[in-house]
């Protein structure tokens, strides 16, 4: 049996390797041009109801929801293509595979994600990010409440966690203890909400960009636990 590794590197994707503010930017200002700002706002508020349901963010979730609204309108169409076909490779943070090759020096990397079991794996594939972490790819609805099966998969005597979201850092930081290093990263929307932020513990490491992480000296990151 092979031997458990001392480290095992946690990446999410979401606005920690890949820039979704972005992504979600670019689909609101095709939203709007192609289809009008009433057909937008109805687009986005079922994006938010359905977030609430389910727990994470489910785009194709909820263009089929807005499908039954608009059952005739071809466009529907060419708005699923416009997510499928979006050229992720583009929106990968600067230094975002620099990191994951730095942390690759000293133990797997692993993308540990929320989201839905369609387009969220296809956004890491297409890019790039599977093909780095060796498609070593788990994607949860909530990965806070998955950690023994991550575990399972993953064994290692310790864990590196990068995320934008303090909240899930601090979920994952009781169960893991000091097994578990949490890297906060500031970026995205997630990351600069001031009162989730102030109301939680701070992580075991913050950096400002996933480019931090590359210049890291990632012996002292089991220490910081």
């Amino acid at each position: 049996m092979a031997a458990i590794p001392e480290t095992v590197f946690l990446f999410d994707v979401d606005n920690t390797l890949l820039d979704n503010d972005g992504v979600r930017a670019d689909l609101a200002a095709h939203l709007a041009s192609a289809f009008g700002p009433a057909a937008a706002d109805r687009y986005w508020a079922i994006l938010e109801e359905l977030r609430v349901e389910l727990g994470y963010v489910d785009y194709l979730g909820a263009l089929q929801r807005y499908r039954l609204d608009a059952l005739n309108d071809p466009r529907l169409l060419l708005m699923s293509a416009f997510l499928i076909d979006y050229p992720f490779a583009d929106r990968v943070y600067p230094g975002a595979l620099q990191a994951l090759a730095h942390a690759r020096q000293s133990g797997p990397t692993v993308i540990l994600s929320d989201g839905d079991v369609v387009f969220q794996p296809r956004k890491v594939q297409r890019s790039g990010l599977w093909h780095v972490v060796e498609g070593r790819v788990l994607i949860y609805i909530h990965k806070e409440l998955m950690l023994d099966d991550l575990q399972r998969c993953h064994p290692a005597q310790h864990y590196v966690m990068v995320d934008d979201k303090l909240r899930i850092l601090t979920a994952m930081k009781a169960v893991l203890g000091s097994r578990l290093t949490t890297v906060f990263v500031r970026q995205g929307h997630y990351a600069f909400d001031a009162q989730v932020v102030q109301s939680l513990p701070p992580a075991d490491v913050t950096i400002e960009a996933i480019g931090d992480l590359a210049r890291h000296d990632l012996a002292s990151l089991r220490a910081a636990a």
